[in-house]
């Protein structure tokens, strides 16, 4: 045993324990060499090239060149949640627009659209339609002088084509009561918001003001008809109109057609006050609130008269070339003076 001892402990002469044997040590690896580093690299740089370029490529489909684009009118179609009415566009300011972007050669400030479905993928971006954001007015400008219109294009979804929309028309020319309640009834019906409160909240304006809108909206469409255009109709008057429509609504309907039929010259105010059933507002008590304007037998203008004896004269587009409003002012003036 003291033996055994000792052969381990390698102590007895002539008698050394094994070494165990040591494990070769691996070749260190070889580093690589500089063009192997760099074609690695540039490996991987043409991986990311081509993915950049394809997404350049996908955007120079939706956008062209650069952010704006010059696209056909033709191609480009009205939203569902479209919020100007025909009668938006037989104004003299729409003419105003027109002959303005008519004389800068096109619509300097962009229309926004989103691309809408492509109708033949074989060929280029050209057979792409689109589907307004907003700038309807600009875009039937465009589409009348049969002139290329400027837009910017988004892809964007049904939430927020519809609130970019009305966003912008709130920072632009307003629309009318009726326009607007039509574009926020159309978003209630079609289910893109779950209430009129929640609609409110989403696009930050007060509930009440949507309530009224979309009441006005709402009405018959014989009851919009008895005005000469839906644009004439006021916000403070959807109250009293949806009580009508409830209290009596054969009586406001039956009224509704008869103004219609002979409207004559009663103005707005005096078509709402027929509805709900008061007399025509008069002036000093004998003068009807709104006067025609003739011209060779044919209506050229009105002026209208409100409560408090503001007047108004109002001329029908074409009526009055520009060349002769400052003969009008001028006449207006000594008319004044005498």
């Amino acid at each position: 045993m003291v033996r055994k001892m000792f052969e381990k402990a390698g102590m007895i002469p002539g008698l050394q324990a094994s070494p165990k044997p040591v494990a070769e040590s691996p070749e260190p690896a070889k580093s690589k060499t500089a063009p192997g580093t760099m074609m690695g690299f540039l490996t991987a740089q043409s991986t990311a090239m081509v993915e950049a370029e394809a997404l350049k490529e996908r955007v120079k489909t939706l956008e062209g060149e650069s952010p704006l684009r010059k696209l056909d009118p033709s191609t480009v179609k009205a939203s569902k949640w479209a919020n100007r009415h025909e009668a938006s566009f037989l104004t003299a300011e729409f003419e105003e627009l027109k002959a303005e972007i008519a004389a800068a050669g096109g619509n300097v400030q962009p229309i926004k659209v989103r691309p809408m479905e492509v109708l033949n993928r074989s060929t280029p971006s050209t057979d792409m339609t689109y589907e307004l954001i907003f700038g309807h007015r600009r875009h039937r400008a465009c589409l009348d002088l049969g002139i290329p219109v400027l837009a910017a294009i988004e892809e964007a979804s049904d939430v927020s084509l519809f609130e970019q929309m009305e966003r912008e028309n709130r920072g632009r020319k307003n629309l009318s009561a009726w326009e607007q309640g039509t574009m926020y009834r159309k978003a209630l019906d079609e289910g893109l918001y779950s209430s009129l409160r929640r609609l409110a909240e989403s696009l930050g304006v007060d509930v009440s003001l949507v309530s009224k809108s979309v009441s006005l909206a709402r009405l018959p469409e014989t009851v919009v008809a008895a005005f000469q255009s839906p644009l004439d109709i006021q916000f403070r008057w959807a109250a009293p109109l949806a009580e009508a429509m409830q209290k009596d609504p054969d009586g406001t309907l039956e009224r509704a057609r008869t103004l219609a039929d002979t409207r004559g010259g009663l103005n707005a105010a005096g078509v709402f006050s027929r509805l709900i059933g008061l007399p025509e507002p008069v002036l000093n008590g004998s003068t009807p609130a709104t006067l025609t304007i003739s011209k060779a037998g044919k209506v050229a203008g009105k002026l209208s008269v409100d409560s408090k004896g503001r007047a108004v004269v109002r001329f029908e587009t074409g009526a009055l070339p520009e060349a002769r409003r400052k003969a009008l002012v001028k006449a207006i003036e000594g008319f004044l003076k005498d």
